[in-house]
């Protein structure tokens, strides 16, 4: 395992929210199960990883709809793309491309701290100001406060 790829979490990763800290805390614990494993099992873990990631970006998107933030909003397309990448690496890891792999956990090793202090902090702010709960995807008294705007896509 190398510095390179690998993630420590932080209280610096944690935003507060109770279940975005734990789908953030299997991120870097997916990352860090990938970079230390051996090459024959490099690949399935790198799928799972490509899994929970999938559902974790689906899981923000979902709560983002929930208020209203449109789809073109900046943090679906950040999502996409490394999703893109993601899944274009795992495509060619499958034909044999595994140095690839360790690529793509160097470029989530550098992106997601970024990402994670200031989209997904400004997400989840946002989701507290309109009153929404993370665990029951739902609103307090079952409907959003009143805010002004979206949340930043810039610290």
């Amino acid at each position: 395992m190398t510095t390179a790829t690998t993630l420590a979490w932080s209280p610096e990763l944690a935003l507060g929210d109770a279940r975005t800290d734990t789908t953030h805390e299997e991120f870097v614990e997916l990352v860090n199960a990938t970079s230390a494993a051996a090459p024959e099992a490099r690949l399935a873990l790198y799928q799972e990883l490509v899994r929970h990631t999938v559902e974790h970006f689906a899981q923000e998107e979902r709560w983002m709809t929930a208020c209203g933030i449109p789809a073109d909003f900046c943090h679906f397309s950040q999502h996409n793309s490394v999703l893109e990448v993601m899944r274009e690496v795992e495509r060619r890891a499958l034909l044999g491309e595994m140095a690839l792999i360790d690529s793509m956990l160097e470029a989530l090793v550098e992106w997601f701290p970024q990402h994670a202090q200031s989209m997904d902090a400004g997400l989840v702010s946002y989701l507290a100001e309109k009153g929404f709960d993370t665990a029951s995807e739902t609103f307090n008294n079952n409907t959003p406060n009143e805010t002004t705007g979206v949340p930043s896509c810039h610290p």
